[in-house]
């Protein structure tokens, strides 16, 4: 068992021994690669989504100096026909690129190490290879002498990119020498999985390695199942740890992809199991550091579409020019681009829209604004908090000028009407809900759907604010709607004050009046 070259199967044997989500089937897809010219594989997923999990899965699967059939016989890999026919049969090359970071002057001698300790383990491994100052020529005469293709899993591998532009070059190059040559890569390679934040840099409009077939947070395709974990498997684990579902969905929910529905952050999951605690556990991670930094990049119109991102309003976003990596933005689509690939955005295939996914990253965004010192980010937050508190305080006048004043500032990006367009403008307006409240628009409730309901969080002492919005009709009429259909029996076990909320739009007013309206009523507890 190397380092580098077949490093065994003890990393996916710790992962196994508690809670394990199998995740195996991502094997067959693989093993259905392989000998194809579909076998370079590269894999783009946020941090603490999986990744390294998978790629020692991998590892411990076709590691031909172990036997892991102990570790799998029980997984669902083990159902497939040819699970035997690649269980342990090849060399395996495997580079974690954030592990060999300190060794190489912060991957400034990457290329050198890493060609001078493969080249030693494989000597070492297959001492009938003859010494060579090519790389490429020892792989292939290590082949010769193995008797079998190699498996190449490289981890992390954006890492040289994202932390050490200035060695891009070379290190491109070195990838282009193993998976981009005629005369090596089909000889040497059976397959090639890579893994990483960001999709494979761009070299010019080209992938620079331009045969890896890719996946990313944009378009997982096929490999969307193994971006995190599904409902079920989920509602499975909260099951058995008698964690409750619902709560779970709203923490760490909210990227969904076509063929498999729901997909949720792994990570968050597992530590909201063991911690019996929902938070946010996305500042753990190293992602958290840089969001302040991507929202606040100069770009135009960047800082109020993060608002109406904020507000709830999904945002359309063109995600072709993405240079991938993590200082080359010309606009603001590419910046939302890199939140997507961050994980901060969760993006719809069909709608070619983003918006945030779930409550975890609506922290992550309220914790960096309120860091943003720009005079008009301040403002939008003292107003919105304001907003709040004019409503709790039943300030009903107050409440509908500072709704038609953002009404009025943010006309562009509404180009719906009738109450579609009322829920943008409220979105925007009571963006700053994250510090006291829990969002649900169309809330099953007693005869109907309540619009909008901000349910406090446990920690808050507000109130509970039911509203509901109407277009060319009277606030009051929302109120009368709100009592009839009582929706405040979807509250029935909150235990605290509720504010009925009527918010009305009359686009037929003189123009010596104000277009919104708005009534308040109080329900005890």
């Amino acid at each position: 068992m190397g380092t580098y070259l077949n490093p065994g199967s003890i990393g996916f044997s710790r992962i196994k021994k508690k809670n394990y989500v199998d995740k195996s089937g991502l094997i067959a897809l693989i093993n259905d690669s392989i000998d194809t010219t579909s076998n370079l594989i590269c894999i783009s997923r946020p941090r603490r989504f999986g990744k390294s999990f998978a790629a020692q899965m991998l590892c411990a699967y076709y590691d031909k100096t172990c036997d892991s059939s102990s570790l799998f016989d029980d997984l669902s890999i083990a159902k497939s026909v040819d699970y035997k026919t690649h269980l342990n049969k090849y060399d395996v090359i495997y580079i974690d690129m954030t592990g060999v970071k300190p060794a190489t002057d912060g991957f400034r001698s990457l290329v050198p190490f890493l060609t001078e300790q493969l080249t030693a383990e494989l000597m070492e491994a297959y001492p009938g290879i003859p010494a060579s100052a090519d790389f490429s020529s020892t792989l292939v005469k290590a082949v010769e002498c193995a008797g079998n293709r190699f498996i190449a899993i490289i981890d992390e591998w954006d890492a040289p990119i994202r932390e050490a532009p200035e060695t891009q070059k070379d290190y491109l190059e070195f990838l282009r020498s193993l998976f981009k040559n005629s005369g090596v890569t089909s000889r040497v390679f059976a397959a090639a999985y890579m893994t990483g934040i960001l999709p494979i840099k761009k070299d010019g409009s080209q992938s620079a390695i331009s045969d890896f077939q890719e996946y990313t947070m944009v378009s997982p395709g096929r490999f969307a199942e193994y971006v995190g974990f599904t409902e079920e498997e989920v509602q499975k684990l909260c099951e058995q740890e008698s964690i409750d579902f619902s709560s779970m969905k709203q923490w760490y929910d909210g990227y969904a992809f076509d063929s498999v529905g729901s997909v949720y952050n792994p990570n968050s999951v597992m530590r909201a199991i063991r911690n019996k605690r929902f938070r946010s556990y996305w500042t753990d991670t190293s992602a958290s550091d840089n969001l302040m930094e991507y929202i606040s990049i100069d770009k135009e119109g960047l800082g109020k579409t993060i608002a109406e991102i904020i507000g709830g309003i999904e945002k359309p976003v063109d995600t072709n020019g993405f240079s991938n990596d993590l200082i080359t933005f010309r606009n603001q689509d590419d910046v939302l681009t890199l939140l997507i690939h961050l994980g901060y955005l969760a993006y719809d295939e069909d709608t070619e829209c983003v918006r945030i996914p779930n409550e975890e990253i609506r922290l992550e965004f309220a914790r960096a604004i309120r860091d943003d010192k720009r005079p008009e980010t301040m403002q939008r937050i003292r107003e919105s908090e304001q907003l709040f508190l004019d409503t709790i305080h039943m300030n009903e006048e107050a409440v509908a000028a500072q709704i038609e004043k953002v009404h009025m500032q943010e006309t562009s990006p509404l180009h719906t009407h009738g109450e579609d367009m009322l829920r943008a403008v409220l979105q925007l307006a009571y963006f700053s809900y994250k510090d006291n409240y829990l969002k649900f628009e169309e809330l099953p409730a007693g005869k109907g759907y309540a619009d909008i309901v901000y349910l406090p969080k446990k920690k808050s002492s507000m109130p509970a604010l039911v509203i509901e919005l109407k277009w060319n009709n009277s606030a009051e009429t929302a109120i009368q709607q709100i009592k009839n259909r009582n929706y405040p029996a979807a509250l029935k076990d909150y235990g605290g004050d509720i504010l009925l909320v009527g918010i009305s739009y009359n686009k037929d007013a003189p123009v010596d009046q104000r277009n919104y309206s708005c009534r308040i009523e109080k329900v005890a507890a």
